[in-house]
């Protein structure tokens, strides 16, 4: 006779139910146990049976998980304060792969068919500024691959400026030195057919700060993976990111903090609005705090708006211990429309409803935006933010 316990392991029905196999075919749920390659012949293709393509059709990618790309053709700006210095390397150079490794099939396209990366060298005991804008007008699928190197004791920031039309794949190495403090600002505020893949991996050396912001505005699907490696102890990492979506767009930002040794900090922020038929964010924040990562002190934050109906915010927090020898360790996740008591506040001070409903989302975003540090960059978002409203008010 076969025991219930048995049934159950034979995957035998039970009150109606189904028991779960563990076996093969399962599909990986943990970030900690992804394949990481730059061979794009590893990875299966886009299917949403994976977690990380879950929200995101093939179809949006529009070729960039293909086999190969073609280099990326546009144009890139750059000013530096001395110092600073540039060059284009090849995969044999040593910061080439350095921060990093290609968790998921189009990171890994763009990694091989970028044959060089784009370095950008930040001199050691000193305080830099960068600024680079990416501007293309192809929309042929295509590879760019740049890397940010903070030498030890540094003090830089960095803006990078994505404009136009394109469909490209991109890999982002930052290398944080130790002791080095480095500000790395992502602006995506593409046309409106644009599509972007952006991995953007960090690793931080002994004593490093990163502060670290993301923000997307325009394209029509626009996907950064950003994640923050520890190496030594006492490093600290700040993870921000802002993004309005309007009808039809795809804005998705997935993180990854790895707490792989003792002693240190890292806090994510990131905050969006949507408004529009169809318009979908995603946010996934994965935090793995490993068993020699004692004294870690984390928290992740993210905040949805809805401004219309038919807007679809989906936000995933996750944390993985494998310590108990912690400082701290939470999430929290809410998504939501106008809160009435805020409003109700303005309008009682004789504030139109709609402009009531602006200034709550002012307030709401520039929280994110007041953290760039550039004054020029800061009311250029500011006002394509207005833009936003003014289009949801007419």
């Amino acid at each position: 006779m076969t025991t219930a316990t048995e049934a159950v392991k034979d995957g035998a029905v039970q009150h109606g139910l189904q028991a779960h196999s563990h076996g093969a075919g399962v599909p990986i749920q943990t970030r900690n146990e992804r394949m990481r390659s730059t061979n794009v012949a590893d990875f299966p293709p886009v299917t949403p049976r994976e977690e990380q393509w879950r929200y995101l059709p093939a179809a949006r990618l529009k070729g960039l998980d293909a086999d190969s790309l073609s280099e990326f053709v546009g144009d890139l700006e750059v000013k530096h304060s001395d110092g600073v210095t540039t060059s284009w390397v090849s995969s044999d150079h040593p910061a080439f792969g350095a921060a990093g490794t290609p968790e998921e099939r189009p990171s890994a396209a763009a990694w091989g068919s970028a044959e060089q990366a784009y370095l950008i060298t930040l001199p050691a005991e000193q305080s830099s500024e960068v600024q680079i804008a990416l501007t293309s007008e192809s929309t042929e699928p295509s590879a760019l691959h740049l890397i940010i190197e903070a030498k030890p004791f540094s003090k830089a920031s960095v803006i990078l400026d994505h404009k136009g039309d394109a469909i490209l794949g991109e890999n982002v190495e930052i290398i944080v030195g130790d002791e080095a403090e480095l500000t790395v600002i992502s602006i995506q505020d593409w046309n409106e057919e644009a599509v972007h893949a952006s991995t953007q991996l960090a690793k931080l050396g002994r004593n490093a700060k990163l502060k670290h912001l993301v923000v997307s505005l325009g394209g029509e699907t626009v996907r950064v993976s950003t994640s923050a490696e520890f190496t030594a102890p006492g490093a600290e990492v700040e993870l921000l990111g802002m993004y309005f979506a309007d009808s039809g767009q795809h804005l998705e930002n997935r993180l990854f903090v790895d707490h792989a040794v003792a002693n240190c900090k890292s806090r994510v922020t990131y905050k969006g609005a949507l408004q529009g038929e169809q318009a979908h964010t995603v946010w996934v924040g994965d935090v793995l705090i490993r068993m020699a990562a004692e004294g870690t002190d984390t928290y992740e934050l993210n905040r949805n708006l809805l401004l219309t109906e038919g807007a679809r915010a989906d936000s995933v927090p996750n944390l993985e211990i494998e310590t108990g020898q912690i400082a701290g360790a939470g999430h929290a996740s809410a998504s939501g429309r106008f809160d009435d008591e805020q409003l109700f506040y303005l309008q009682a001070r004789g504030i139109p409803e709609a402009e009531a409903r602006r200034l709550v989302v002012r307030g709401f975003l520039n929280e994110i935006i007041q953290q760039i540090g550039n004054e020029e960059i800061e009311a250029r978002l500011t006002d394509a933010i207005e833009a936003e409203l003014a289009r949801s008010d007419s």
